[in-house]
């Protein structure tokens, strides 16, 4: 069975056909593309078998001469992002037909493919078992997000999409310094591939295990996005369009915190512990950063992508205490993150659509006029502040309790980012929502449409289910997130034990 790859070329050539197909069987074919990838994922998560390790294996020699493979296969981790992926992506074409492109924009058409090639790319690249093939195809996301920023949106989107570019191409570039140094690395030791199975048996040099970290790392870091490399993050958000910031933050900026597991931990472990207090205070720094920028802003567009720098911190934080809660509650979190983000997101784009402005100074008393749409926003904003009920509150309250018993500090401070994630929800909600109406929101603000509930409701009901109920994903997650921390620690501790051995020698 090809599922996997079936899944991401399925949207991949779709998104081709869709430079020849025009009007609504455009839209059709767009949708009958992204559902059928959902629905070979719903295969995968019915077959899948928690904790058997790598499934749903396709391996193939790819390049001979340097053991390059067309590798694929999925743990519960990958699993979990190719579901968050195939879910998201027909919700966000969904929306897209109720989108106005205006003159200066690339069309319809060009936007639906563009959805597609990030959605089949981005599948590619959590399934990806090789580590230049993952490579290759991390770097091969930029090309449609670049087009998805500059080609739509805003009065600046040139320039966010540059930005957005140059920030990805330089730190990929690093990485790909690293790739070679892996691979240079293995072949010193007689066995020169790119397969990850075969690498995490690699013995590493700690100076070079340090330095090929570094490389993985700032690449993961600029995706993530962390503080102080995110700053392309809220230019890019309010220079693109709501469902190109939905595919950018809540599908493919998870790339970063799934390579930091996959790769930069998997890879080096020994590594990953000694950068480890560094880390740790950068994401607690993103935390506290990303929730006062939240509150600080005006334009609603940056305010969510800033909450995301905020939430990105907590992820980072939970992967980097190395405990199986915290892991386990940053697994968890990339999926419920991407749901809640992704809520909010669409929800400001129709209240945008229908001011006419993306300030928050512009609105007010939208409540009175359109009650649905508030009661909408205000479940899509609970959930970001991580109340609890709602999905995001068991994995954000997973990486605190996790994170204690190795970093107490860290996970005290971080707590004080739940409760600026309340004053910015509040704040958000009452400047749009609450009081009196003037004329302007009053004549503009109308209600949601049935089509535009259809693409919220399911949202806001996987909040809740997962809220109330998160065991279906937390068997899936749970026994590789334990996993993950179990390779590091047996890693440091053979490391420890060959230090010993060498100083009892001598």
């Amino acid at each position: 069975m090809y599922l996997l790859t079936s899944a991401a070329l399925v949207p991949l050539a779709v998104a081709l056909l869709l430079t020849v197909v025009r009007g609504v069987a455009a839209r059709v074919l767009a949708m009958l593309a992204s559902l059928s990838s959902l629905g070979l994922a719903i295969a995968m998560a019915v077959l899948f078998e928690p904790g058997a390790g790598m499934q749903f294996v396709e391996q193939h020699r790819w390049i001979p001469q340097i053991n390059a493979y067309y590798s694929l296969g999925v743990d519960g981790i990958g699993l979990s992002l190719v579901l968050l992926t195939t879910i998201l992506t027909p919700l966000v074409i969904l929306y897209t037909f109720t989108e106005n492109f205006r003159e200066d924009q690339m069309g319809e058409r060009a936007f639906l493919g563009l959805v597609l090639a990030v959605e089949g790319l981005s599948l590619f690249v959590f399934s990806a078992t090789d580590v230049l093939l993952f490579y290759l195809f991390f770097e091969a996301t930029l090309i449609p997000m670049f087009f998805l920023i500059g080609g739509f949106g805003g009065a600046r989107k040139r320039y966010a999409a540059i930005k957005f570019l140059l920030y990805s191409l330089s730190s990929g570039l690093i990485m790909l310094a690293a790739v070679i140094g892996v691979y240079v690395n293995a072949q010193a030791q007689g066995n020169g591939t790119f397969l990850l199975s075969d690498l995490l048996n690699m013995e590493v040099g700690t100076s070079t295990g340090r330095l090929l970290f570094v490389g993985f790392m700032i690449a993961f870091a600029v995706k993530a996005p962390m503080v102080p490399v995110h700053t392309w993050l809220p230019d890019a958000a309010e220079n693109t369009t709501p469902g190109g910031a939905v595919m950018m933050v809540a599908i493919m900026d998870k790339i970063g915190t799934f390579g930091m597991l996959r790769f930069a931990l998997g890879l080096f472990p020994e590594a990953a512990e000694w950068a480890t207090p560094v880390v740790v205070v950068l994401a607690v720094i993103s935390v506290i950063y990303g929730a006062l920028a939240a509150l600080a802003q005006d334009n609603l567009m940056r305010l969510v992508a800033y909450t995301s720098v905020s939430h990105f911190g907590f992820i980072v934080l939970g992967i980097f205490a190395l405990t199986p809660t915290s892991v386990a509650g940053s697994t968890l979190y990339m999926f419920n993150h991407g749901i809640s983000t992704a809520a909010l997101f669409l929800l400001v784009g129709y209240m945008i659509k229908r001011r006419g402005s993306a300030d928050i100074s512009d609105f007010g008393g939208v409540q009175k006029v359109a009650p649905v749409m508030a009661g909408f926003l205000l479940v899509a904003g609970l959930s970001a502040l991580s109340l609890p009920g709602l999905a995001p509150f068991v994995s954000e309250f997973g990486v605190i309790v996790g994170t204690w018993p190795v970093f107490p500090w860290a996970a005290g401070i971080s707590a004080i980012g739940m409760v600026l994630a309340a004053l910015y929800i509040m704040r958000l909600y009452r400047q749009t929502m609450t009081g009196e109406p003037n004329e302007v929101v009053q004549e503009k603000m109308t209600e949601l449409t049935m089509l535009e509930r259809i693409v919220i409701i399911p949202l806001l009901a996987l909040l809740l289910v997962f809220g109330i109920y998160p065991v279906p994903l937390t068997n899936i997650l749970n026994p590789d997130s334990e996993q993950a921390v179990t390779h590091v620690e047996q890693a440091v501790n053979a490391s420890d034990n060959n230090t010993s051995v060498g100083v009892d020698a001598k």
